[in-house]
């Protein structure tokens, strides 16, 4: 006979501080069939009290989110990436929203992980994975989060991404934009520690920004860097044209768009 319902496993679950579990650990607790199991999943989620992330997969829904299908993703998205066995970290727009510049909340929450990963619906969030082969090689801190701690980019990682996934993020005055504000928390030594990793394209393009936003304690590093690595002349807003557009020659760039950061 089981002894808890899975109401009572869903509730003593988040009364400890926990927000997600998978269906193993909820067979093997409640000892219900799996069909039992089935029936009562469809009533939790049908009542918005949980909300199916993967198969297998479940978030528990506290009620003041409720009117929003789902937690954020700092509840959850630590959790669901260790049930992957997957590294990731939160990056890119999201990473700058925690670092306090983002002039606007992304719509979309960002994650760069090893491998392709479809997007994820979950409530009113959409989650988007990024790929990156040596992710290995970026730099990230814990964050704590209402469940725990999630990975996220350092500042300085979090700037270089922002043009290397530049499809993902918009336009070059969005960056810029980001830049300004989270520009105060980049330092160069980290920045540095992390170039061999990076293209070198996308260095020469965020060298460029922080020289045109006046930050030499960032553009200068980045400057001697392209200096001493051979590169090839690139556009500078990758994508669109290039014929007759002047060359920055220091930074081994085509100029071929009109950078401006809004205030």
């Amino acid at each position: 006979m089981p002894t808890l319902s899975l109401d009572s496993f869903v509730n003593d679950l988040q009364a400890s501080g926990r927000y997600t579990f998978q269906r193993k650990e909820a067979l093997d607790t409640l000892g219900i069939s799996e069909a039992g199991f089935r029936r009562a999943l469809r009533r939790l989620v049908g009542h918005h009290r949980l909300a199916v992330l993967q198969r297998g997969f479940y978030i528990i829904v506290p009620l003041e989110y409720r009117s929003v299908g789902a937690p954020p993703p700092p509840w959850f998205l630590d959790a669901f990436m260790k049930m992957l066995h997957r590294p990731y970290y939160v990056g890119l727009l999201s990473a700058a929203a925690l670092y306090g510049a983002a002039h606007q909340q992304p719509q979309e929450f960002q994650v760069v992980t090893d491998k392709p990963l479809r997007p994820i619906q979950v409530g009113r969030t959409r989650l988007r994975f990024l790929t990156k082969q040596e992710i290995l090689h970026t730099p990230t801190q814990d964050k704590n989060t209402p469940s725990g701690i999630m990975k996220v980019s350092i500042p300085e990682a979090t700037a270089l991404d922002l043009v290397r996934y530049l499809h993902v993020v918009g336009t070059l005055d969005q960056v810029a934009t980001v830049f300004t504000e989270l520009q105060e928390q980049v330092r160069p030594e980290p920045l540095k520690e992390i170039l061999p990793y990076t293209p070198l394209s996308v260095i020469q393009r965020v060298g460029y920004l922080f020289e045109l936003l006046g930050n030499e304690t960032l553009s200068v590093p980045l400057l001697s860097w392209v200096r001493s690595h051979a590169c090839h002349t690139v556009p500078l807003s990758p994508g669109q044209a290039i014929q007759g557009e002047p060359i920055e020659r220091r930074w081994h760039l085509i100029v071929n768009t009109t950078v401006e950061a809004d205030e």
